[in-house]
Protein backbone atom coordinates (compact mmCIF):
# COMPACT_ATOMS: atom_id res chain seq x y z
CA UNK A 1 0.00 0.00 0.00
CA UNK A 2 1.05 3.42 0.09
CA UNK A 3 1.74 5.94 2.33
CA UNK A 4 -1.74 7.48 2.32
CA UNK A 5 -3.57 4.59 2.20
CA UNK A 6 -1.54 3.70 6.08
CA UNK A 7 -2.31 6.80 7.21
CA UNK A 8 -6.10 6.39 6.38
CA UNK A 9 -6.08 2.80 7.78
CA UNK A 10 -3.80 3.45 11.44
CA UNK A 11 -6.69 6.54 11.72
CA UNK A 12 -9.33 4.29 11.69
CA UNK A 13 -7.22 1.82 14.34
CA UNK A 14 -6.90 4.99 16.27
CA UNK A 15 -10.77 5.29 16.28
CA UNK A 16 -11.36 1.75 16.66
CA UNK A 17 -8.83 1.24 19.46
CA UNK A 18 -9.86 4.57 21.36
CA UNK A 19 -13.99 3.94 21.34
CA UNK A 20 -15.16 3.04 24.51
CA UNK A 21 -18.77 1.50 25.79
CA UNK A 22 -21.27 2.80 27.91
CA UNK A 23 -19.08 1.55 31.09
CA UNK A 24 -16.24 4.12 29.84
CA UNK A 25 -13.84 0.76 29.22
CA UNK A 26 -12.38 0.57 26.04
CA UNK A 27 -14.61 -1.48 23.74
CA UNK A 28 -11.32 -3.30 22.28
CA UNK A 29 -9.09 -4.69 25.64
CA UNK A 30 -5.72 -3.02 25.67
CA UNK A 31 -4.48 -7.42 24.92
CA UNK A 32 -6.35 -7.08 21.81
CA UNK A 33 -4.99 -4.01 20.72
CA UNK A 34 -2.40 -5.33 18.29
CA UNK A 35 0.36 -2.94 17.66
CA UNK A 36 0.55 -2.05 14.08
CA UNK A 37 4.42 -2.34 12.16
CA UNK A 38 4.34 -0.08 9.07
CA UNK A 39 7.52 -1.87 7.11
CA UNK A 40 8.63 0.38 4.13
CA UNK A 41 11.34 1.85 2.88
CA UNK A 42 13.54 4.40 4.40
CA UNK A 43 12.32 8.69 3.91
CA UNK A 44 8.89 7.58 2.62
CA UNK A 45 6.56 10.15 5.60
CA UNK A 46 6.30 7.07 7.66
CA UNK A 47 7.51 9.54 10.60
CA UNK A 48 5.14 12.70 8.68
CA UNK A 49 1.65 10.31 9.16
CA UNK A 50 2.00 9.85 13.00
CA UNK A 51 2.16 14.21 13.47
CA UNK A 52 -0.80 14.27 10.82
CA UNK A 53 -2.93 11.56 12.86
CA UNK A 54 -2.60 12.77 16.02
CA UNK A 55 -3.69 16.66 14.84
CA UNK A 56 -6.62 15.45 13.32
CA UNK A 57 -7.75 12.89 15.87
CA UNK A 58 -6.66 15.28 18.86
CA UNK A 59 -4.48 13.16 20.71
CA UNK A 60 -1.03 12.91 22.10
CA UNK A 61 2.42 11.96 20.06
CA UNK A 62 5.36 10.21 21.56
CA UNK A 63 7.92 9.62 18.86
CA UNK A 64 11.27 7.71 19.72
CA UNK A 65 14.08 6.25 17.23
CA UNK A 66 15.09 2.85 19.20
CA UNK A 67 18.43 2.85 17.73
CA UNK A 68 19.58 5.84 19.61
CA UNK A 69 18.92 4.39 23.05
CA UNK A 70 20.34 1.48 25.03
CA UNK A 71 18.96 -1.41 27.40
CA UNK A 72 19.20 0.81 30.31
CA UNK A 73 17.34 4.25 28.99
CA UNK A 74 14.41 1.70 27.36
CA UNK A 75 14.16 -0.58 30.44
CA UNK A 76 15.34 1.45 33.14
CA UNK A 77 18.38 1.16 36.01
CA UNK A 78 18.19 -1.51 38.09
CA UNK A 79 17.95 -0.69 41.86
CA UNK A 80 17.88 -3.06 45.29
CA UNK A 81 14.93 -3.28 47.15
CA UNK A 82 14.03 -5.54 50.17
CA UNK A 83 11.18 -7.33 50.75
CA UNK A 84 9.84 -10.17 52.88
CA UNK A 85 8.45 -14.05 52.05
CA UNK A 86 7.62 -16.22 54.51
CA UNK A 87 8.87 -14.14 57.42
CA UNK A 88 12.44 -13.23 55.59
CA UNK A 89 13.60 -10.30 54.16
CA UNK A 90 15.31 -10.76 50.72
CA UNK A 91 17.31 -7.83 48.39
CA UNK A 92 15.50 -7.40 45.18
CA UNK A 93 16.24 -6.20 42.30
CA UNK A 94 14.04 -3.94 40.87
CA UNK A 95 13.89 -1.26 37.90
CA UNK A 96 13.59 2.11 37.82
CA UNK A 97 10.93 3.87 35.35
CA UNK A 98 11.72 3.32 31.48
CA UNK A 99 12.74 7.11 29.78
CA UNK A 100 10.41 5.81 27.09
CA UNK A 101 7.13 5.10 29.58
CA UNK A 102 8.15 8.18 31.25
CA UNK A 103 7.66 9.98 28.27
CA UNK A 104 4.55 9.26 27.82
CA UNK A 105 3.31 10.21 31.38
CA UNK A 106 5.41 13.41 30.74
CA UNK A 107 3.53 14.27 27.82
CA UNK A 108 0.24 13.62 29.64
CA UNK A 109 1.37 15.90 32.08
CA UNK A 110 1.87 18.56 29.76
CA UNK A 111 -0.83 18.36 26.99
CA UNK A 112 -3.64 17.32 29.69
CA UNK A 113 -4.23 14.61 26.58
CA UNK A 114 -4.40 10.90 27.96
CA UNK A 115 -4.63 9.24 25.05
CA UNK A 116 -2.17 9.32 21.94
CA UNK A 117 0.26 7.12 20.25
CA UNK A 118 3.41 5.56 21.21
CA UNK A 119 6.08 5.80 17.68
CA UNK A 120 8.90 3.58 17.89
CA UNK A 121 10.85 3.68 14.36
CA UNK A 122 13.89 1.59 13.14
CA UNK A 123 12.54 -1.20 15.51
CA UNK A 124 13.71 -3.89 13.69
CA UNK A 125 17.45 -2.07 13.64
CA UNK A 126 18.11 -2.47 17.28
CA UNK A 127 21.33 -3.91 19.15
CA UNK A 128 22.06 -7.22 20.33
CA UNK A 129 21.21 -6.02 23.45
CA UNK A 130 18.07 -4.21 23.35
CA UNK A 131 16.38 -7.22 20.95
CA UNK A 132 14.73 -8.99 23.79
CA UNK A 133 12.96 -5.40 25.31
CA UNK A 134 11.59 -4.57 21.68
CA UNK A 135 10.47 -8.25 21.39
CA UNK A 136 8.82 -8.07 25.47
CA UNK A 137 7.95 -4.46 24.05
CA UNK A 138 5.62 -5.85 20.62
CA UNK A 139 4.31 -8.88 22.85
CA UNK A 140 3.04 -7.63 25.93
CA UNK A 141 3.55 -3.56 25.22
CA UNK A 142 5.98 -3.18 28.51
CA UNK A 143 9.42 -2.10 28.60
CA UNK A 144 11.01 -3.32 31.58
CA UNK A 145 8.36 -3.83 34.49
CA UNK A 146 5.94 -0.76 33.60
CA UNK A 147 3.32 -1.22 31.00
CA UNK A 148 2.82 1.24 28.12
CA UNK A 149 -0.42 3.08 29.76
CA UNK A 150 -3.97 2.63 29.17
CA UNK A 151 -5.47 4.77 25.60
CA UNK A 152 -1.72 4.90 24.03
CA UNK A 153 -1.79 3.33 20.66
CA UNK A 154 1.76 1.18 19.80
CA UNK A 155 2.80 1.93 15.94
CA UNK A 156 6.63 0.76 15.54
CA UNK A 157 8.14 1.25 11.76
CA UNK A 158 11.21 -1.09 10.24
CA UNK A 159 13.17 -0.68 7.46
CA UNK A 160 12.97 -3.98 4.78
CA UNK A 161 16.33 -6.22 4.72
CA UNK A 162 17.39 -4.27 1.47
CA UNK A 163 18.07 -0.81 3.02
CA UNK A 164 19.46 -1.45 5.99
CA UNK A 165 22.05 -4.60 6.68
CA UNK A 166 21.31 -4.34 10.49
CA UNK A 167 17.83 -5.25 10.41
CA UNK A 168 16.73 -8.10 12.50
CA UNK A 169 13.31 -10.57 11.34
CA UNK A 170 10.55 -11.10 13.78
CA UNK A 171 9.79 -14.64 14.97
CA UNK A 172 6.27 -15.71 14.19
CA UNK A 173 5.37 -15.20 17.94
CA UNK A 174 5.80 -11.56 17.67
CA UNK A 175 4.57 -11.23 14.01
CA UNK A 176 1.14 -12.96 15.63
CA UNK A 177 0.98 -10.53 17.66
CA UNK A 178 1.41 -7.36 15.42
CA UNK A 179 -0.97 -5.98 12.49
CA UNK A 180 2.25 -5.49 9.94
CA UNK A 181 1.21 -2.66 6.71
CA UNK A 182 4.08 -2.88 4.10
CA UNK A 183 4.19 0.67 2.12
CA UNK A 184 5.90 1.70 -0.75
CA UNK A 185 7.09 5.00 -2.00
CA UNK A 186 4.07 6.45 -4.55
CA UNK A 187 4.60 9.80 -5.75
CA UNK A 188 1.20 10.83 -6.58
CA UNK A 189 0.87 10.31 -2.76
CA UNK A 190 3.21 12.33 -2.26
CA UNK A 191 2.81 14.96 -4.41
CA UNK A 192 -0.90 16.33 -2.58
CA UNK A 193 0.97 16.24 0.22
CA UNK A 194 3.45 18.37 -1.48
CA UNK A 195 1.05 20.80 -2.95
CA UNK A 196 -0.52 21.27 0.47
CA UNK A 197 2.84 21.90 2.14
CA UNK A 198 3.31 24.43 -0.67
CA UNK A 199 6.99 22.95 -1.74
CA UNK A 200 8.94 24.52 -4.13
CA UNK A 201 7.07 24.58 -7.49
CA UNK A 202 10.65 24.18 -8.83
CA UNK A 203 10.69 20.49 -7.48
CA UNK A 204 7.20 19.92 -7.89
CA UNK A 205 6.92 20.60 -11.79
CA UNK A 206 10.66 18.47 -12.29
CA UNK A 207 8.87 15.38 -11.03
CA UNK A 208 5.86 15.78 -12.85
CA UNK A 209 8.37 15.36 -16.16
CA UNK A 210 10.50 12.57 -14.61
CA UNK A 211 8.21 11.01 -11.85
CA UNK A 212 10.72 7.51 -12.22
CA UNK A 213 13.42 10.04 -10.10
CA UNK A 214 10.69 10.66 -7.30
CA UNK A 215 12.41 7.67 -5.22
CA UNK A 216 15.43 6.04 -6.15
CA UNK A 217 18.20 3.16 -4.36
CA UNK A 218 20.76 2.01 -6.58
CA UNK A 219 23.93 0.07 -5.79
CA UNK A 220 27.20 0.39 -7.91
CA UNK A 221 30.98 0.17 -8.16
CA UNK A 222 30.48 3.55 -5.97
CA UNK A 223 28.35 2.34 -3.39
CA UNK A 224 24.38 3.08 -2.53
CA UNK A 225 23.09 5.87 -4.60
CA UNK A 226 19.47 6.65 -2.96
CA UNK A 227 16.97 9.86 -3.48
CA UNK A 228 13.89 9.67 -0.95
CA UNK A 229 10.79 11.66 -0.31
CA UNK A 230 12.39 13.24 2.74
CA UNK A 231 15.67 14.17 0.62
CA UNK A 232 13.17 16.24 -2.09
CA UNK A 233 11.15 17.95 1.25
CA UNK A 234 14.26 18.96 2.37
CA UNK A 235 15.92 20.53 -0.49
CA UNK A 236 12.36 22.25 -0.84
CA UNK A 237 12.69 23.96 2.75
CA UNK A 238 16.82 24.89 1.42
CA UNK A 239 15.67 26.30 -1.77
CA UNK A 240 12.76 28.40 -0.29
CA UNK A 241 15.28 30.32 2.08
CA UNK A 242 17.64 30.49 -0.63
CA UNK A 243 15.80 32.13 -2.75
CA UNK A 244 15.06 34.68 -0.18
CA UNK A 245 18.76 34.90 0.07
CA UNK A 246 19.23 35.54 -3.47
CA UNK A 247 21.89 32.52 -2.77
CA UNK A 248 21.77 30.17 -6.16
CA UNK A 249 21.18 26.01 -6.17
CA UNK A 250 24.01 24.61 -7.38
CA UNK A 251 24.21 20.88 -8.16
CA UNK A 252 26.81 20.31 -5.39
CA UNK A 253 23.87 21.71 -2.88
CA UNK A 254 21.42 19.31 -4.92
CA UNK A 255 23.44 16.50 -4.35
CA UNK A 256 23.78 17.19 -0.70
CA UNK A 257 20.24 16.17 -0.59
CA UNK A 258 19.88 13.34 -3.23
CA UNK A 259 22.77 11.14 -3.06
CA UNK A 260 22.19 9.83 -6.72
CA UNK A 261 25.08 11.42 -9.03
CA UNK A 262 22.80 11.48 -12.15
CA UNK A 263 19.14 12.53 -10.90
CA UNK A 264 21.11 15.47 -8.69
CA UNK A 265 22.89 16.71 -12.19
CA UNK A 266 19.74 16.24 -13.94
CA UNK A 267 17.61 18.23 -11.47
CA UNK A 268 20.39 21.00 -11.29
CA UNK A 269 19.84 21.77 -14.90
CA UNK A 270 16.46 21.60 -14.84
CA UNK A 271 16.27 24.03 -12.14
CA UNK A 272 18.50 26.40 -13.85
CA UNK A 273 15.95 26.12 -17.36
CA UNK A 274 13.04 26.72 -14.79
CA UNK A 275 14.70 29.89 -13.50
CA UNK A 276 15.51 31.14 -17.02
CA UNK A 277 11.60 30.19 -18.32
CA UNK A 278 10.03 31.70 -15.23
CA UNK A 279 11.95 35.34 -16.33
CA UNK A 280 11.40 34.84 -19.60
CA UNK A 281 7.67 34.19 -19.65
CA UNK A 282 7.11 36.82 -17.08
CA UNK A 283 3.99 34.92 -15.42
CA UNK A 284 3.38 37.65 -12.88
CA UNK A 285 2.44 39.67 -15.88
CA UNK A 286 0.14 36.59 -17.93
CA UNK A 287 -1.81 36.68 -14.31
CA UNK A 288 -2.39 40.55 -14.48
CA UNK A 289 -3.13 39.98 -18.01
CA UNK A 290 -0.04 41.79 -20.15
CA UNK A 291 0.98 39.02 -22.28
CA UNK A 292 3.88 40.31 -24.29
CA UNK A 293 3.30 39.44 -27.89
CA UNK A 294 6.55 37.39 -28.24
CA UNK A 295 5.47 35.26 -25.76
CA UNK A 296 3.18 32.92 -28.07
CA UNK A 297 5.30 32.50 -30.47
CA UNK A 298 8.09 31.29 -28.23
CA UNK A 299 5.40 29.05 -26.67
CA UNK A 300 4.61 27.53 -30.08
CA UNK A 301 7.92 26.54 -31.20
CA UNK A 302 9.00 25.12 -27.85
CA UNK A 303 9.98 21.74 -26.84
CA UNK A 304 7.43 19.65 -24.53
CA UNK A 305 9.40 20.01 -21.27
CA UNK A 306 9.53 23.96 -21.79
CA UNK A 307 5.60 23.63 -22.06
CA UNK A 308 5.07 21.92 -19.57
CA UNK A 309 7.13 24.26 -17.68
CA UNK A 310 5.48 26.81 -18.24
CA UNK A 311 2.04 25.42 -17.11
CA UNK A 312 3.62 24.62 -13.98
CA UNK A 313 4.50 28.01 -13.39
CA UNK A 314 1.36 29.14 -14.41
CA UNK A 315 -0.28 26.72 -11.76
CA UNK A 316 2.36 27.96 -9.20
CA UNK A 317 1.42 31.70 -9.68
CA UNK A 318 -2.35 30.87 -9.32
CA UNK A 319 -2.07 29.03 -5.71
CA UNK A 320 -0.07 31.63 -4.69
CA UNK A 321 -3.45 33.73 -5.41
CA UNK A 322 -5.46 31.10 -4.74
CA UNK A 323 -3.22 29.90 -0.84
CA UNK A 324 -3.65 34.35 -0.42
CA UNK A 325 -7.52 34.00 -0.88
CA UNK A 326 -7.94 30.44 1.47
CA UNK A 327 -5.86 32.71 4.58
CA UNK A 328 -8.05 35.50 4.37
CA UNK A 329 -11.50 33.06 4.01
CA UNK A 330 -10.35 31.47 7.04
CA UNK A 331 -9.61 34.57 8.98
CA UNK A 332 -12.65 35.86 7.74
CA UNK A 333 -14.67 32.64 8.80
CA UNK A 334 -13.27 32.77 12.36
CA UNK A 335 -13.67 36.27 13.33
CA UNK A 336 -17.12 35.95 11.95
CA UNK A 337 -18.02 33.29 14.51
CA UNK A 338 -16.32 34.82 17.71
CA UNK A 339 -18.07 37.91 16.70
CA UNK A 340 -21.50 35.98 16.27
CA UNK A 341 -20.90 34.11 19.85
CA UNK A 342 -20.41 37.89 21.37
CA UNK A 343 -23.00 39.10 19.84
CA UNK A 344 -25.27 36.66 20.90
CA UNK A 345 -24.07 37.06 24.75
CA UNK A 346 -24.87 40.57 24.61
CA UNK A 347 -28.33 40.11 23.37
CA UNK A 348 -28.68 37.49 27.07
CA UNK A 349 -26.84 40.84 29.13
CA UNK A 350 -29.06 43.87 27.74
CA UNK A 351 -32.18 41.27 28.95
CA UNK A 352 -30.51 40.88 32.42
CA UNK A 353 -28.81 44.49 32.50
CA UNK A 354 -25.49 44.05 32.68
CA UNK A 355 -24.50 47.15 31.02
CA UNK A 356 -21.27 47.72 33.03
CA UNK A 357 -20.13 44.13 31.56
CA UNK A 358 -20.12 44.49 27.77
CA UNK A 359 -16.56 44.83 27.29
CA UNK A 360 -16.13 42.16 30.38
CA UNK A 361 -18.21 39.67 28.14
CA UNK A 362 -15.55 40.36 25.01
CA UNK A 363 -12.72 39.95 27.44
CA UNK A 364 -13.98 36.59 29.08
CA UNK A 365 -14.68 34.71 25.36
CA UNK A 366 -10.77 36.49 24.47
CA UNK A 367 -9.47 34.90 27.06
CA UNK A 368 -11.42 31.51 26.06
CA UNK A 369 -9.82 31.59 22.61
CA UNK A 370 -6.03 32.51 23.91
CA UNK A 371 -6.63 29.62 26.34
CA UNK A 372 -7.69 27.29 23.77
CA UNK A 373 -4.87 28.13 21.04
CA UNK A 374 -2.47 27.78 23.91
CA UNK A 375 -3.45 24.45 25.13
CA UNK A 376 -3.46 23.09 21.28
CA UNK A 377 0.13 24.30 20.96
CA UNK A 378 1.39 22.85 23.93
CA UNK A 379 -0.11 20.00 22.81
CA UNK A 380 1.61 20.06 18.96
CA UNK A 381 -2.40 19.84 17.56
CA UNK A 382 -0.83 22.76 15.32
CA UNK A 383 1.07 23.17 12.31
CA UNK A 384 3.51 26.15 12.09
CA UNK A 385 1.07 27.52 9.72
CA UNK A 386 -1.86 27.47 11.49
CA UNK A 387 0.05 28.73 14.56
CA UNK A 388 1.16 31.98 12.81
CA UNK A 389 -2.80 32.35 11.62
CA UNK A 390 -3.94 31.82 15.23
CA UNK A 391 -1.61 34.32 16.48
CA UNK A 392 -2.53 36.66 13.93
CA UNK A 393 -6.19 36.43 14.66
CA UNK A 394 -5.54 36.49 18.19
CA UNK A 395 -3.87 39.63 17.96
CA UNK A 396 -6.74 41.29 15.98
CA UNK A 397 -9.11 40.38 18.43
CA UNK A 398 -6.73 41.61 21.38
CA UNK A 399 -6.96 45.56 19.13
CA UNK A 400 -11.13 44.83 18.95
CA UNK A 401 -11.38 44.97 23.04
CA UNK A 402 -14.43 47.67 23.41
CA UNK A 403 -14.00 50.15 25.76
CA UNK A 404 -15.87 50.21 29.51
CA UNK A 405 -18.91 52.32 29.70
CA UNK A 406 -20.09 51.46 26.18
CA UNK A 407 -23.44 50.10 25.52
CA UNK A 408 -24.15 46.84 24.22
CA UNK A 409 -24.69 48.66 20.23
CA UNK A 410 -21.42 50.66 20.89
CA UNK A 411 -19.53 47.92 22.14
CA UNK A 412 -20.34 45.56 19.29
CA UNK A 413 -20.10 48.41 16.61
CA UNK A 414 -16.35 49.29 18.13
CA UNK A 415 -15.43 45.15 17.40
CA UNK A 416 -17.01 44.55 14.08
CA UNK A 417 -14.77 47.54 13.20
CA UNK A 418 -11.68 45.05 12.79
CA UNK A 419 -14.15 42.56 10.92
CA UNK A 420 -15.04 44.94 8.28
CA UNK A 421 -12.16 45.80 7.32
CA UNK A 422 -11.28 42.14 7.04
CA UNK A 423 -14.56 42.02 4.87
CA UNK A 424 -12.40 44.18 2.72
CA UNK A 425 -9.38 42.42 2.48
CA UNK A 426 -11.53 38.98 1.72
CA UNK A 427 -12.93 40.73 -0.72
CA UNK A 428 -10.08 42.29 -2.95
CA UNK A 429 -8.02 38.47 -2.33
CA UNK A 430 -11.16 37.27 -3.72
CA UNK A 431 -11.08 39.51 -7.00
CA UNK A 432 -7.12 38.94 -7.33
CA UNK A 433 -7.66 35.32 -7.45
CA UNK A 434 -10.78 35.40 -9.84
CA UNK A 435 -8.88 37.85 -12.49
CA UNK A 436 -5.96 35.78 -12.03
CA UNK A 437 -8.00 32.44 -13.00
CA UNK A 438 -9.63 34.18 -16.44
CA UNK A 439 -5.97 35.62 -17.47
CA UNK A 440 -4.43 32.59 -16.87
CA UNK A 441 -7.41 30.77 -19.00
CA UNK A 442 -7.24 33.29 -21.57
CA UNK A 443 -3.07 32.84 -21.85
CA UNK A 444 -3.67 29.10 -21.86
CA UNK A 445 -6.74 29.19 -24.59
CA UNK A 446 -4.02 30.92 -26.53
CA UNK A 447 -1.63 29.43 -26.13
CA UNK A 448 -2.12 25.51 -26.09
CA UNK A 449 -5.65 25.21 -27.10
CA UNK A 450 -7.67 22.17 -26.29
CA UNK A 451 -4.02 20.67 -26.07
CA UNK A 452 -2.47 18.27 -23.46
CA UNK A 453 -1.31 21.16 -21.78
CA UNK A 454 -4.73 21.91 -21.14
CA UNK A 455 -6.03 18.74 -20.40
CA UNK A 456 -3.14 19.34 -17.65
CA UNK A 457 -3.90 22.63 -16.53
CA UNK A 458 -7.26 21.70 -15.79
CA UNK A 459 -6.29 18.79 -13.75
CA UNK A 460 -4.10 20.49 -11.58
CA UNK A 461 -6.73 22.73 -10.68
CA UNK A 462 -9.33 20.41 -9.83
CA UNK A 463 -7.23 18.15 -7.97
CA UNK A 464 -5.24 21.01 -5.94
CA UNK A 465 -6.99 21.39 -2.26
CA UNK A 466 -7.47 25.27 -1.83
CA UNK A 467 -8.19 25.68 -5.94
CA UNK A 468 -10.68 22.74 -5.85
CA UNK A 469 -12.45 24.88 -2.72
CA UNK A 470 -11.78 28.19 -4.26
CA UNK A 471 -13.90 27.23 -7.54
CA UNK A 472 -16.55 25.10 -5.84
CA UNK A 473 -17.02 28.11 -3.86
CA UNK A 474 -16.95 30.21 -6.65
CA UNK A 475 -18.22 29.65 -10.67
CA UNK A 476 -15.74 30.13 -13.28
CA UNK A 477 -17.91 29.05 -16.64
CA UNK A 478 -15.03 28.25 -18.74
CA UNK A 479 -13.11 26.18 -16.33
CA UNK A 480 -16.35 24.07 -15.55
CA UNK A 481 -16.74 24.16 -19.85
CA UNK A 482 -13.16 22.39 -19.89
CA UNK A 483 -13.39 20.30 -17.17
CA UNK A 484 -16.03 18.81 -18.82
CA UNK A 485 -14.67 18.35 -22.25
CA UNK A 486 -11.02 17.30 -21.22
CA UNK A 487 -11.99 15.56 -18.24
CA UNK A 488 -15.03 13.27 -18.79
CA UNK A 489 -15.37 10.17 -20.94
CA UNK A 490 -13.22 8.68 -23.28
CA UNK A 491 -11.98 12.64 -24.50
CA UNK A 492 -9.79 12.32 -20.99
CA UNK A 493 -8.78 8.66 -21.87
CA UNK A 494 -7.46 9.88 -25.46
CA UNK A 495 -5.83 12.77 -23.99
CA UNK A 496 -4.39 11.44 -20.92
CA UNK A 497 -2.50 8.71 -23.15
CA UNK A 498 -0.56 10.68 -25.37
CA UNK A 499 0.27 13.06 -22.56
CA UNK A 500 1.74 9.42 -21.25
CA UNK A 501 3.01 8.60 -24.48
CA UNK A 502 5.13 12.05 -24.63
Amino acid sequence: MNIKQAKEEIKNTVLAYLKKDADGEYQIPSIRQRPILLMGPPGIGKTQIMEQIARECKIGLVSYTITHHTRQSAVGLPFIKEEQFDGKTYSVTEYTMSEIIASVYRKQKETGLNEGILFIDEINCVSETLAPTMLQFLQCKMFGNQAVPKGWIIVAAGNPPEYNKSVRDFDMVTLDRLRRLDIEADFSVWKEYARKQHLNAAILSYLELRPNNFYKVEADVEGLQFVTARGWEDLSNLMDVYEELQIPVGEEIVHEFLRHEDVAEDVAAYFDLYKKYQDDYGIPEILAGNVKPQVYARIEAAAFDERFSVVSLLLDGLSECFHAYAKEANLTDSWFAFLKQYCAALKDAEQDRKASKYNEIYKTFLKAEEEHYEQEKKADLLTKEQIHEKEAFLSLLKKGTPASGLDAKESFTYAKEGFDAQKEKLAAAEEKAAFALEHALDFMENAFGDSQEMVMFVTELTIGAETAKYLAEHTCERYLKYKEELLVGTKKAQLLSELARD
